[in-house]
Formats: structure tokens, sequence, C-alpha cells
């Protein structure tokens, strides 16, 4: 397939910059493959298109506060944007920077208060790995003095309304650079009432990585290559899988993190292995999926990967028929945008 058959026009005022006011208020759009109609609802009444028995699986990762700035010995300003931590000892992390001049092994940029960052040399060709050191635990500094790195496309710095609703109410395992979306909607309350409900829920972890930014520039959707992402599944959640399929209930995944952190995770036969490691599935139409009956995730980006997760999960057609109603109809995009739910 073409990338550009995963286009469609946007208007710029249907991206939400800005979160709705409450979390569950976000409009939901609901899709059934099997009659090909498009629905309309409040997330809010999501309990209401989901029965007991149903098990949602949900992405418990954490952003971090992953954008740091501070200036270069010769006072110029230098952006540093934390991608993950390396695997040698101590705080070294692998690193994108930006500053106007060209970086070398050996310097050191200024943080706040006395953190010193120390470039250590190329990771990659995109990465570089940079030591931190200061007086206090990186960890506890990092969470007062990082920003949240917010998606380029809201155009605006983060704000502090930002370090709570650019997290899940269930976030808990930091090590992500971009939020799990489509948990986003959901509040306490809302999850007690779906548990009251009978509807099961459990969580696994895996840290959106740097291919959520990453722009496919290739010509043909096959000829893509995907970022790698850390994962973890409990025992306890690939049990809940396994019980609920052999009782013919519905694996419902939240979010594209959760669909690949499970179809990668899945033998042939559906059977989910608990444990952890680097996922680097890349579904697009023309996959089959082994584990996941149901969908719950916000709107894409066009000629994204993740916009052919969904086609491949709903069908290529369906799926911009949708997109295009949900523009005609007013529905807010990417992020912190509304809903939809694909059964």
């Amino acid at each position: 397939m073409l990338v550009k058959e995963f286009d469609y026009h946007l208007p710029a005022e249907l991206i939400a910059r800005y979160p709705a006011p409450q979390r569950d208020a976000s409009r939901l759009l609901l899709l059934n493959r099997a009659s090909q109609q498009v629905a309309e609802d409040l997330f809010s009444n999501i309990s209401a298109h989901l029965v007991a028995g149903d098990l949602l699986v949900m992405n418990d990762t954490r952003v971090m506060p992953a954008r740091l700035f501070g200036n270069k010995e010769s006072g110029g300003k230098v952006e540093i944007f934390l991608v993950r931590r390396s695997e040698e000892p101590g705080e070294r992390w692998l690193c994108l920077l930006r500053a106007s001049k060209k970086f070398q092994a050996g310097q050191i940029v200024h943080l706040a208060g006395d953190m010193k960052a120390t470039v250590c040399g190329r990771s990659d060709n995109e990465a570089w790995l940079i030591e931190f050191a200061g007086s206090e635990p990186f960890a506890e500094w990092l969470e007062r003095e990082g920003h949240i790195p917010l998606p380029p496309y809201l155009q605006r710095e983060d704000d502090q309304a930002d370090r709570e609703r650019y997290q899940t109410v269930f976030s808990r395992t930091p090590g992500a650079v971009a939020a799990p979306t489509a948990g986003l909607h959901f509040t306490r309350e809302l999850l007690a009432e779906l548990e009251a409900k009978g509807i099961e829920i459990a969580y696994l972890t895996l840290h959106t990585g740097l291919g959520t930014f990453q722009p496919v520039r290739v010509e043909h959707v096959e000829e893509h290559r995907i970022h790698t992402e850390r994962y973890s599944i409990p025992a306890a959640t690939a049990e809940a899988i396994r019980v609920a399929k052999a009782r013919g209930s519905r694996v419902v995944a939240v979010g594209t993190t959760t669909t690949r952190t499970l179809e990668y995770a899945a033998d042939q036969d559906g059977n989910v292995a608990p444990g952890s490691g680097e996922a680097d599935i890349y579904i697009f139409p023309g996959y089959r999926f082994k584990v996941v009956d149901a969908l719950i995730t916000n709107f894409h980006l066009p000629e994204s990967t993740l916009l052919m997760l969904v086609s491949a999960f709903a069908g290529h057609e369906y799926t911009l028929a949708a997109y295009r109603e949900a523009v005609a109809r007013g529905f807010r995009f990417y992020s912190y945008g509304d809903a939809m739910l694909i059964e």
C-alpha cells in the first residue's frame, strides 16, 4: 500500500490544543466492523457499550518530564530531550540534543540548580549518551525541573495543568515520552463504574518512545521501520487474558500502545506470555489480530503508523470514512481530542 492512502483532510481548528474540562466529557465515535455503521455518544457513557466479562487492558506507563533546558559553558542555549535510560550504570540517558551549534564528547550543559549534563558521545545516528550529576537524586530533580513533552502539533509550551492532564489517572511506571492517549479519558469514578458492572481491568506497561513522533518518510507502507519500545506484561494480566478468552469474553485494548504490546507478546494461537522486553511490531492492513477483540483509541495523524494500525483493525476504507465523518461532526483530534470505540 502507498502511505498517501492514509491521508485525510483535517481543519486546523479541530486539533485539540488543550484537554476537555473533564476527562470523560470527551465525545465517543462508535464503529462496528460488522454493520459498517457510525454512531456517537459521550465517553462517560462507555459502560453502556461494554458488557460484563469484557476485559479492558490498559497501559500504566507514566510520561516523564523529558524536556530539559540549559546552557553550554559558552552560554548558548540547549534543549535536552530524554529518550530512555541507558543500560550503563549511573544516571546515563540516551537523549536528543538541540542547539545552534553541533555537540562533541566532553561538552557540559548546565541545568537548573547545580545539575550538570555531560555529553559522553553518540549512541546512534539520532541519540546522544548523556550523564547527569548533581547534589540531589536525578529522579527528584527531574520531577521538579523537567517539562512535559507535549506533541509538536499542539504548537504550545507545556503548563502546570499538563502535568496532571497529560497523564492517565492510573499511570504509575515512569518511562514514556508520550502519553497513551486513549487512557486519558478515564476517571477513577468511571473505572469504578466499569468494575461494578462486571467489566474487568488489567494493566501492562509500554513506554511510548520516539516512534510516536517519527514521520513515515517512505512511499510504500511496508518499507517503514518502527522504533523499539520497552514493555512489561505482569503474569496476572496474561492470566486474565487467558481466562477471558477461555470463557468467550472480549479483550478490549485501551489504545494502540496496549494493542501493539498484546499482539507482540502473543503466539499464533493468541496466548499472551508474561514478561518484559523490546517490542518492535509494526501493524498495518493485512495483519491478522490474535488477541484484541475491540479497541478504544483517539484520532491519529494522517499517514501515521497509528492510523495504519487502526485501519488494520477496522478496515482501511471504513476507518477513513469514519474519520471523514468525525471531521464533519466537529470531533476534536489527536492527543487531547475525542475517542472512538471499534467493536
